[in-house]
């Protein structure tokens, strides 16, 4: 199975996730390779009470994670009650075998002392395992050691230190919101997303960068008059690139809308329109991969928003490359034309 990438941020001292979601993200979708786990449930209610991940071993035994990316002294007390919570509802008991015992971990960059004290006279058995983003070379790694018996674990992360260089001294510093997206793009992916920013940015001094919550950066002059958005996309840990263009149903009247772009380096290989969101669209490839009953009933394709697959551009949009330089260039033309 393929590792699925992460968002990571550099520190003083080195590595870490560049946030408890990121952190999250990463061991859930890759607990097997790490941990021998399956993943059950994540961010599960209890009693009002949430779990990061819950997960089963091979003998159906329950395992409950709480996961921090800095150290929290508390950590402890919420393992606890989430052992009695669990147990008092015994949820899945499909799943579960409730005759084992519940195994209990924490895991994070480091332990306050008051965690080793509480582990100490807690009658539950918790195991702590120290979180680490290690760097060899150009590789990056998660390990997670127990800190008693210094068993340790480790599996690579998909992530590509950034090395670019701005050309423009006018605009504002790189997000490190975006930063820390990019991580796990190509290194040619990084760099065709940077000078799309950049290009955008040095067009015309109208033009702002705004981030709108914790997914969303969004250029132009406010919601009225956009020129682009770079969305992070959790499923697949990637940004994902939408230019205001021509939509592919205009014809004789243009219709500008908001664009999709599917990116392979600094090329652009299909585009849909996506009014809002991420849209329903994927590639052939990607409906191939997927179950056959998590499949539409019908695949169709069309030039529309409606469509499930999006419009491939082999040979250029509009009259432009399919290159995502050009594709900016026509939305600043567009743009600038509606303003």
């Amino acid at each position: 199975m393929m590792l699925v990438g992460a968002a990571l941020r550099k520190t003083g001292e080195g590595w870490e996730f560049a946030s408890e979601a990121a952190l999250e993200d990463f061991i859930w979708n890759n607990l097997q390779q790490l941990l021998g786990l399956t993943p059950l449930k994540r961010q599960y209610a209890v009693k009002g009470e949430v779990c990061d991940i819950l997960a089963l071993n091979q003998t159906k035994q329950l395992i409950i994670l709480e996961l921090k990316n800095a150290e929290d002294r508390y950590v402890i007390q919420q393992l606890t009650r989430y052992y009695d919570n669990l147990l008092d509802e015994k949820p899945f008991v499909e799943q579960i075998d409730y005759d084992q015992p519940v195994k209990l971990i924490a895991a994070a960059p480091c332990f306050h002392r008051h965690n080793l004290i509480d582990c100490k006279y807690n009658l539950l058995k918790i195991d702590l395992l120290q979180v680490s983003v290690i760097k060899n070379n150009q590789d990056f790694y998660l390990q997670l050691q127990n800190i008693n018996t210094h068993q340790t674990s480790s599996i690579p992360i998909p992530y590509q230190e950034l090395t670019f260089s701005s050309t423009s001294q006018n605009i504002p510093e790189t997000p490190q919101m975006l930063l820390d997206w990019l991580g796990s793009c190509t290194g040619s992916e990084q760099q065709a997303i940077l000078k799309l920013r950049e290009k955008i940015l040095s067009f015309d001094e109208r033009v702002k960068e705004e981030i709108e919550g914790r997914n969303t950066i969004r250029y132009g002059r406010g919601k009225s008059k956009p020129i682009a958005e770079i969305c992070y996309h959790r499923n697949t840990h990637k940004p994902i690139i939408f230019l205001w263009l021509p939509t592919p149903t205009s014809q004789q009247k243009e219709v500008i809308g908001r664009l999709r772009l599917w990116i392979d380096g600094e090329t652009v290989t299909h585009v849909g329109h996506v009014p809002d969101g991420f849209g329903r669209m994927k590639l052939q490839s990607e409906w191939d991969a997927m179950p056959r009953e998590k499949r539409p009933g019908n695949l169709y394709w069309s030039r529309s928003h409606k469509s499930f697959i999006p419009v491939t551009i082999s040979k250029g949009y509009n009259n432009v490359p399919n290159t995502l330089e050009s594709l900016a260039d026509l939305a600043l033309t567009k743009w600038l034309a509606r303003i």
